[in-house]
């Protein structure tokens, strides 16, 4: 099974890093996996910039109530409803 799948990068929930590449694609192909496609995922741009000290932050985006919904639906049964 593909690292990027198999939950592995939730393992490392609580380690910050610089390089959140990995982290977006595993998160962009489990979102695709349920049919969810969030354009604008990426990197937030003004955390990147290097004036802080904390790791750069993932940036969601915006998107349709379609997107929400099954953002929601998918997300439901995983936190047991």
């Amino acid at each position: 099974m593909d690292e990027k799948m198999d939950g592995s990068a939730h393992d490392r929930q609580d380690t910050p890093t610089y390089d959140i590449v990995e982290d977006i694609d595993a998160l962009r192909a489990a979102l695709a996996a349920h049919g969810i496609t969030l354009p604008s995922l990426g990197v937030d741009p003004l955390t990147l910039a290097g004036w802080t000290n904390h790791p750069p932050l993932v940036a969601l985006g915006n998107c349709t109530v379609v997107t929400a919904r099954r953002l929601t639906d998918a997300l439901r049964p995983a936190a047991g409803g």
